[in-house]
C-alpha cells in the first residue's frame, strides 16, 4: 500500500497558508481586489466572516414592515427615478412592490445608483423602516439583488453580507468564500475534545460553516461563540505560555523592609493612601520573591504611581543591587529626574538621568558609574537601552507607558541582567477585559483615587461653542492675572507629526501677536530639539512663560501646579482617554483646574464623547466608555507586537468568555508548559500561528 493521504491537521497546515488564488474561481483580478481587503491567503477567505446577515426568512409584506424599526424588505423593482430639487442635490428613488404594497429606497446624491436596478429585477432592501409623504421608505438600505435563480435561492434563508470592495459585489465576495469553505474547510479540530465538551463548543469545521451560511441563527451564535473562544483562547495561552517563561526563571530575592525604602517612605511630603499603601505591598512581596516580578501598575491621573514606585527603587538600595527607570520622552523622563530625584537625595540613593542629549563628558561619567555600581538608579530615555549602557547588578527594571516602546526595547532592558523584576507603569486607565486581553501575562495593582486635594472634582471640565471662545480666552487672562498659568493644546490628531508642530506654532503666534497681547505665550512640540524643548519646559515650569502653547507632547507625565487652565482647540477629535490625560495635566497643585473644551462634534459618537468628559473625572469609566464607543479594534490595533488579530470576538460582548478561556488557559500551561503533550500539540501549533508574527514576545521574559 501506498502512503496515506494527508490527515485534515496536515490539510490545513499546508493549505490554508497557500495564496488565495489556490480557492477556486480566484483568478489573479479577483486575488488583487482581496488583497484591497486584507485577504491575501485561503485562511484569511475562509476567516473573511460576514458584517451582518440578512434574515430573508422573516422578511414581512411590504405593508407591514414595522416602522422605526431595522427590518428586510424584498419586492420587485417598480419604478426607478433621480430627481434634482436643487443645484448640488440629487435623489435617487428606487420603489419596490409586492402584492401588499410599495416601499421607496432613497439615496442622496449617489445618482449613479440608478443605472444598477432594472425594473422587474428582485432585490431586497435592509434598513430603517420610515414613513413619510404617506409612504414606507427606506434611506440608504443595503441591497441585495435576488434576480437571478443563486439569488432567488436565497428566499427563505439566512444571507450572509461579507466586507467587499469596490470591483468585487458582496455576491462575488460570498461565493468565492463558499468555495474556500467548500475547498479547505473540512478541517481538524485544535481544541481536545474534553475542552469542547466542557465549554459546551461545536468542532471547528461546523464553526466555519455556521459562521458564513447559518441554517437558522441559533447555529449562528454557536458558531460565533466558538469563533470568539479560539481567538480568546489563543490570546490568553500565548500570554500564559509568556508568563510561565518569566516567573520560572530564577530572579533576586530583594530586602523590602530596609532602612532606605523606610526613608524614602519618610521623605514623601504625604501619607500614603490606601491604594497606594496596597500597590506597594503587592510590588514589593513580588520582589521579595526569588521569582521575577512581573508587574503593571496603573494609576490613573494624578494617583500618585511615582511615589508607589520610589518605594520600589528604595528596596532595590536596601539590596545592593541597581535599577533602571525608563520613559517614552526626555520630557516624562526630566519629569521622573524631578520628582522622584528629591525622594532619592533624601535618602541617600545616588542616581543619573541619561538621554539623547546628554552631554558626551557627562554621559562617559554616568555609565562608569553605573557600570562599577555607584550609581544606583538610572534613569532615562530609549537612551538606556544602547550597548554601551552596563550595570553592575541590574534587579529591577520599571518602563512607564510601556505601550509606547517596542517589544525589542523592553526586552532589550530587561535583558541588561539576570532574573530582573519589571515593573510597567501606566497612566491610561484601561478597562479590566481589555487589560486581561492585552497585559494578561503581568499582575496588575490600581491607583483609582487621586490623595488629598488632587481628590475628585479638583478639575472642572466645560464644553465651550463659538459663541463662549472669547469668555474662555477670559478665564486664561483672568489666571494669568492671578500669577497662574495655562495650557492651549491645538494638536491635529491623525495628521503627522509635522503638520501638528505647524498648527502649534501658527495658534502660537496669533495668540501672542491677538488674543494674549502683553502675556507670555511659549511654544512646545514634539518636532522641536531636545534643548528648545527642555528650555521652553523649564520657562514654563519657573513662571517667566504663562501661557504654554502645546500639542499633545504634554499627554503624559508633565507636572506644573502652577498651572490651572487648560484650553483644547478642536476637542472632539481626541479619544476619551487622551482627552483624562490631558486634563490630568491641570489641577495638580492648591489651587483648582479648568479645562475649557473647544468642540464642535458633527457625529453622534463624538457628542457622546464630549458628554462623557465634561460629565466623569473617573478615568476607569471613561475608559469603558471608550472602549463602548470606540470598540476594541482601534485600541488593540494600538499594540505594539504580534497579537493576534480578533476577528470576531469582543472584549466588550465576550466578558465571560474571556474569563473561560483565561480559566482554561492557566490550567492548560499549568499542566503543560510548552504544549507539546500528544493530546495539547495541535493546539499548541495553532497557538504559534496565531502568534507567528512575534513568538519571540511569547517565548522570552
Amino acid at each position: 500500500m501506498g502512503s496515506s493521504a494527508p490527515g485534515p491537521r496536515a490539510l490545513r497546515a499546508s493549505a490554508w497558508s497557500g495564496p488565495v488564488s489556490d480557492v477556486r474561481f480566484v483568478d489573479a483580478p479577483r486575488a488583487e481586489l482581496l488583497a484591497k481587503i486584507g485577504v491575501t491567503t485561503v485562511e484569511d477567505l475562509v476567516r473573511h466572516y460576514p458584517s451582518r446577515y440578512l434574515d430573508l426568512r422573516a422578511s414581512a409584506p411590504l405593508a407591514s414592515l414595522p416602522l422605526g424599526m431595522d427590518a428586510t424588505a424584498v419586492g420587485q423593482v417598480h419604478e426607478v427615478s433621480v430627481k434634482r430639487p436643487r443645484p448640488r442635490l440629487s435623489i435617487t428613488e428606487v420603489a419596490i412592490t409586492d402584492e401588499t404594497g410599495t416601499l421607496v429606497g432613497v439615496w442622496f446624491n449617489q445618482s449613479y445608483l440608478a443605472q444598477r436596478f432594472r425594473a422587474g429585477e428582485r432585490v431586497a432592501f435592509a434598513g430603517k423602516v420610515e414613513m413619510d409623504f404617506g409612504m414606507r421608505q427606506m434611506r440608504n438600505p443595503f441591497v441585495e439583488r435576488l434576480g437571478d435563480a443563486a439569488g432567488s435561492a436565497w428566499l427563505g434563508r439566512i444571507l450572509p453580507v461579507h466586507p467587499a470592495t469596490e470591483g468585487l459585489s458582496t455576491n462575488w465576495v460570498r461565493r468565492l468564500v463558499s468555495e474556500a469553505v467548500e475547498q479547505f474547510g473540512d478541517v481538524g479540530d485544535h481544541l481536545p475534545v474534553t475542552l469542547r465538551t466542557s465549554r459546551r463548543l461545536i468542532p471547528l469545521a461546523t464553526a466555519l460553516r455556521w459562521i458564513h451560511f447559518p441554517p437558522g441563527p441559533d447555529q449562528c451564535e454557536a458558531a460565533r461563540r466558538r469563533l470568539a473562544y479560539d481567538e480568546l483562547l489563543a490570546i490568553q495561552l500565548g500570554l500564559a505560555v509568556r508568563r510561565h517563561h518569566i516567573v520560572e526563571r530564577d530572579g533576586f530575592a530583594h530586602v523590602i523592609d530596609g532602612p532606605v525604602r523606610e526613608a524614602v517612605l519618610r521623605a514623601l511630603p504625604f501619607d500614603l493612601t490606601d491604594e497606594q499603601s496596597a500597590a506597594s505591598a503587592e510590588i514589593l512581596a513580588d520582589m521579595r520573591r526569588e521569582r521575577p516580578m512581573n508587574r503593571m501598575l496603573l494609576g490613573d491621573v494624578g494617583t500618585g504611581k511615582t511615589a508607589v514606585a520610589a518605594l520600589a527603587l528604595g528596596a532595590v538600595v536596601d539590596s545592593g543591587t541597581q535599577a533602571a527607570m525608563m520613559a517614552p520622552t526626555e520630557v516624562l523622563a526630566q519629569q521622573y529626574a524631578r520628582s522622584v530625584g528629591p525622594y532619592l537625595d533624601a535618602a541617600g540613593i545616588s542616581w543619573a538621568l541619561l538621554t539623547g542629549s546628554t552631554g558626551a563628558a557627562e554621559r562617559s561619567r554616568i555609565l562608569t558609574d553605573v557600570a562599577q555600581g555607584s550609581c544606583s538608579v538610572l534613569m532615562g530615555t530609549h537612551a538606556l537601552l544602547t550597548e554601551d549602557v552596563t550595570f553592575a547588578r541590574l534587579t529591577l527594571a520599571v518602563v512607564d507607558e510601556q505601550h509606547r516602546f517596542g517589544v525589542g526595547q523592553r526586552l532589550g532592558l530587561r535583558g541588561k541582567g539576570e532574573g530582573v523584576d519589571m515593573l510597567v507603569m501606566t497612566a491610561t486607565p484601561i478597562p479590566r477585559s481589555l487589560a486581561l486581553t492585552l497585559y494578561g501575562d503581568l499582575d496588575t495593582s490600581y491607583l483609582r483615587s487621586r490623595p488629598g486635594a488632587l481628590g475628585p472634582g479638583h478639575t472642572t471640565t466645560a464644553l465651550v461653542t463659538k459663541a463662549g471662545r472669547e469668555a474662555a480666552y477670559e478665564r486664561v487672562r483672568e489666571a494669568a492675572r492671578a500669577g497662574r498659568q495655562a495650557y492651549v493644546v491645538c494638536a491635529l490628531v491623525d495628521e503627522s507629526d509635522a503638520i501638528e508642530a505647524k498648527a502649534a506654532v501658527q495658534e502660537a503666534e496669533r495668540l501672542r501677536t491677538h488674543v494674549f497681547k502683553g502675556l507670555s505665550v511659549g511654544l512646545l512640540t514634539g518636532q522641536m530639539k531636545p534643548a528648545e524643548k527642555r528650555a521652553a519646559m523649564d520657562a514654563f515650569r519657573d513662571g517667566s512663560t504663562q501661557i504654554l502653547v502645546s500639542t499633545t507632547v504634554i499627554e503624559v507625565g508633565v507636572d506644573v501646579p502652577n498651572a490651572t487652565v487648560m484650553i483644547v482647540e478642536d476637542a472632539e477629535r481626541f479619544g476619551l482617554a487622551q482627552l483624562h490625560q490631558l486634563r490630568g495635566r491641570v489641577g495638580r497643585g492648591v489651587h483648582p483646574g479648568e479645562v475649557l473644551l473647544f468642540a464642535d462634534a458633527k457625529t453622534a459618537e463624538g457628542r457622546q464623547r464630549m458628554a462623557a468628559i465634561v460629565s466623569t473625572t473617573d478615568g476607569f469609566a471613561l475608559a469603558e466608555e471608550d472602549l463602548r464607543l470606540r470598540g476594541e479594534g482601534q485600541i488593540l490595533g494600538s499594540r505594539q507586537h504580534g497579537m493576534p488579530e480578533l476577528r470576531i470576538a469582543s472584549v466588550l460582548r465576550d466578558a465571560e468568555l474571556l474569563d473561560a478561556a483565561r480559566e482554561d488557559a492557566v490550567a492548560i500551561i499549568a499542566s503543560d508548559p510548552t504544549l507539546r503533550r500528544a493530546d495539547h500539540a495541535p493546539l499548541g501549533a495553532h497557538v504559534r500561528h496565531e502568534f507567528r508574527r512575534d513568538w519571540q514576545w511569547v517565548s522570552s521574559g
